[in-house]
């Protein structure tokens, strides 16, 4: 028989492991990331009051794809600008089971630039 490794299973794998330590407070909420192949997503969450306050993808930024690290930092830089403007600077970020590499880290990096602190 075939054997093949479901990537997106051990992710989500990975990512339950990472959810038992990782909690969104009214303080400070998670910023949760999800990658498609062609998109990237992003969502500062309030896990205690189960409230998304929040969030930017790749779709709504004219000729940008989330489908490379250019498209990523601009996510970021939206997401951060969002977040403050309802006054959160301080996140707790959820790399959702990926690696921290490629277009989470320029995705986290830009964040970080436009002044989220995490």
């Amino acid at each position: 028989m075939f054997n093949s490794v479901d990537k997106n299973a051990q992710r989500q794998k990975r990512h339950r492991r990472m959810r038992f330590q990782i909690k969104g407070t009214p303080e400070r909420p998670r910023l949760n990331v999800f990658r498609s192949n062609k998109q990237i997503y992003a969502q500062i969450i309030d896990d205690v009051n189960q409230i998304t306050l929040a969030q930017a993808n790749s779709r709504e930024i004219e000729g940008s794809t989330g489908g490379n690290v250019e498209g990523a930092k601009l996510v970021g830089k939206l997401i951060a600008e969002r977040a403050i403007e309802k006054n959160v600077k301080l996140v707790v970020f959820d790399r959702g089971g990926y690696l921290y590499h490629g277009r989470v880290k320029a995705l986290a990096d830009a964040a970080r630039e436009a002044g989220l602190e995490f």
